[in-house]
């Protein structure tokens, strides 16, 4: 295949492909003598990896990693299984961190309701996020 039927059968443009050959994701594919590159089947199987790992939430470096250990014929379970973790952990903490920030703005805007702006002072900026009222 080349590269724009590569492209059409795994939902990416054709720079994203290049982009991941520049990046070590994908190897370094055949060249015809028109200096066309050709792909086989296998070249969908890792594009399709990318996009799941990505949708997971692992970065390109990250994925770089487990596409070197296969490479290198290791399993690369186990440090799949450590990213996903993490991803997992950080995901918890952002949770918490936007729930937190629900919950301030959602007071805010309870004062908000209850301030009458003709009381709002140059001092204040606006009182509605002013600690001193």
């Amino acid at each position: 295949m080349r590269i724009g039927e590569v492209a059409a059968a795994a939902g990416l443009a054709t720079q994203t492909i290049r982009f991941y050959e520049r990046r070590g994701l994908l190897p370094e594919p055949c060249r015809g003598p028109n200096g066309y590159r050709h792909y086989d089947g296998s070249m969908l199987v890792r594009l399709r990896f990318i996009r799941t790992a990505q949708t997971a939430g692992l970065t390109l470096v990250e994925i770089a990693s487990i596409i070197a250990l296969r490479d290198d014929g290791a399993t690369p379970c186990s440090h799949v299984q450590s990213l996903l973790l993490t991803k997992l952990c950080d995901v918890r903490s952002r949770q918490r961190e936007l729930a937190a920030a629900e919950a301030e703005l959602g007071s805010l805007i309870d004062r908000s309701h209850r301030l009458d702006p003709a009381d709002c002072t140059n001092t204040q900026i606006c009182h509605i996020i002013s600690a001193s009222s």
